[in-house]
């Protein structure tokens, strides 16, 4: 399922808007990726490091970077990672999480944090020889110190505005969930719309699959084919979406919009809430009076 909603992040409106703004303003490359997708995550992008584009040629090289992403996948699932490779670039990543369950990662780099010695170039020329990298040495001097050169401070706000975009898409993705899809059988349309209709009762699994004249096992089975998801999943993320617009209303408690969405208890509205969203619904209608 991540594979998939990470695929329907990268080609919203949103993201590739905010991927093409980052790079234009920063010269960086930045990418989205599953937590278990194993490829090198900015090749053949406009802002890719030439000196990195080079070394894909060679297999050893390649395996050095994905050792790296795999190293930010180990280390970046609750804050943002920063780890250095081989020959001395710095690749960072941002978690993205749907509510509390990591999805994937914002991804920069191939930068280096520290201007580049003569000596440095040196140790990673004898890191590539060993790897069997042929590339005339000229061509490898070349793009290496023309590779982008951040200061602490750069670096720092470069992963902030990362981190920033990451909280927007965690919120986005919900919304990804909940889109239907063109290819959907049309059960699951009419389910969906029936859910839409009646989302503030107390709705059963035994009353919309009635509605949609469906037995209750083939509409499970229907249903989580076309949106990934079971159905009671779905309806607590359909009134997490109404509790979101309702608590932009300064003048509804938090209890009230519970109960007006279809939740039976503001204790459950509280633990379905956090766990969709990354935070409760005091904590996300205090950030949007700040905001």
């Amino acid at each position: 399922m991540s594979k998939n909603l990470i695929q329907a992040l990268a080609e919203s409106k949103i993201y590739q808007d905010y991927e093409r703004a980052f790079s234009e303003a920063t010269g960086l490359a930045v990418s989205l990726r599953a937590v278990e997708s194993w490829q090198l995550p900015h090749h053949g992008k406009r802002f890719e490091n030439p000196f990195c584009a080079l070394l894909v040629r060679k297999s050893r090289a390649c395996a050095a970077c994905l050792q790296v992403q795999q190293k930010l996948s180990e280390t970046a699932g609750q804050e943002p990672q920063t780890v250095v490779c081989p020959v001395g670039l710095s690749d960072s990543a941002v978690p993205v999480r749907l509510g509390e369950r990591l999805i994937g990662f914002l991804t920069t780099g191939q930068i280096f944090c520290h201007k580049p010695t003569a000596n440095q170039f040196n140790r990673a020329a004898r890191v590539l020889a060993g790897w069997g990298v042929d590339t005339p040495e000229n061509d490898l001097r070349k793009t290496y110190f023309q590779t982008r050169v951040l200061t602490g401070r750069q670096h720092e706000s470069v992963v902030k505005l990362l981190s920033i975009f990451a909280e927007h898409l965690s919120i986005l993705s919900n919304q990804v969930i909940l889109q239907e899809q063109n290819s959907e059988p049309p059960l699951v349309t009419r389910a969906k719309q029936f859910i839409a209709e009646h989302q503030a009762e107390d709705l059963s699994l035994e009353a919309v699959a009635g509605a949609v004249h469906s037995s209750k096992f083939y509409f499970c089975k229907m249903f989580k084919k076309a949106t990934g998801i079971n159905f009671t999943d779905y309806l607590s993320r359909i009134r997490t979406e109404r509790a979101k617009n309702l608590l932009l209303n300064p003048n509804l408690r938090v209890s009230e919009i519970a109960y007006e969405v279809g939740f039976q208890s503001l204790t459950h509205f509280n633990r379905v809430f956090k766990r969709i969203l990354g935070q409760s619904p005091s904590d996300y209608r205090s950030r949007l009076a700040r905001a």
